[in-house]
């Protein structure tokens, strides 16, 4: 068995079972303000990563984490794996469909594996290098060609209400070019639903690694294109466009256009 489909199958078991605790939800929710009074995490997104770490290590002591909620460790076997053990947190917390488990693994080369698992739509999409993408089990591709007036675009929002403002115009000026505009709140579960056709691009900027990496091999071994500008834009690190080979330049330049995001 290669590496990749050994650390994938990992992923996969270890997502599912992040995805029993976290389908008995609490009757009562512990809050922790991150960046601000609209970014947290719960009790439940501790209890997550507390589990996903356990079994990794448990099975491969020697490997490296990052998470969001800080299980961080330096990795001694060249592979790191990066987690997020809600992604939509406020999904979760309302109890609407569409929050996930992201759990990636990596090397020098890249994306290894990667596991999102949405437990409230039972959808689970993986992908290791090389090995195409699959939603549950089943052959997935991205929707190519696609025109840009023909697009249905996911996007998220920053927590900064500022920021919104500048997003705000943006989608604005996007929106009569495009198809329709969806935002249905977890970064990795909407990059997928690019990579299974449910939505034919997504861009959001501000995400982390943990937004992206899992569901950003899927993406690309679904076919589809995937860019992450590290640079800062109005302030805001970490600008990710999805979308299929025909449609990606051009959403790209309407997006960038007057560097407006």
């Amino acid at each position: 068995m290669s590496l990749a489909i050994e650390v994938l199958n990992l992923a996969e078991s270890i997502a599912l079972k992040a995805g029993s605790l976290l389908v008995n939800r609490p009757s009562k929710f512990d809050l922790d303000e991150k960046s601000g009074v609209f970014d947290f995490a719960t009790q439940m997104d501790h209890e997550s990563e507390k589990l996903i770490v356990s079994e990794i290590l448990a099975a491969r002591p020697d490997d490296g984490l990052i998470g969001e909620e800080g299980a961080n460790r330096d990795s001694k076997s060249g592979v790191t794996w990066v987690i997020d053990p809600i992604d939509g947190t406020v999904n979760y917390l309302y109890d609407i469909p569409g929050w996930c488990i992201s759990i990636a693994a990596k090397d020098k080369d890249g994306g290894l594996a990667g596991v999102v698992y949405s437990p409230a739509t039972q959808s689970l999409w993986k992908a290791h290098r090389g090995g195409g993408a699959f939603l549950n089990g089943n052959l997935i591709k991205c929707n190519d060609p696609v025109a840009l007036n023909r697009a249905l675009v996911g996007s998220g929002f920053a927590y900064d209400l500022e920021k919104r403002k500048i997003q705000a115009a943006l989608i604005a000026r996007l929106l009569p070019e495009i198809r329709d505009l969806r935002r249905l709140g977890a970064c990795a579960v909407d990059i997928c639903h690019v990579a299974s056709g449910s939505l034919d691009a997504y861009f959001e900027a501000g995400v982390n690694e943990w937004d992206y990496a899992a569901a950003g091999l899927i993406a690309t071994e679904a076919g589809a294109m995937i860019s992450i500008d590290k640079g800062i834009w109005n302030g805001e690190k970490n600008m990710v466009i999805v979308a299929g080979p025909a449609l990606h330049p051009a959403l790209s330049a309407q997006i960038r256009a007057g560097q407006a995001y």
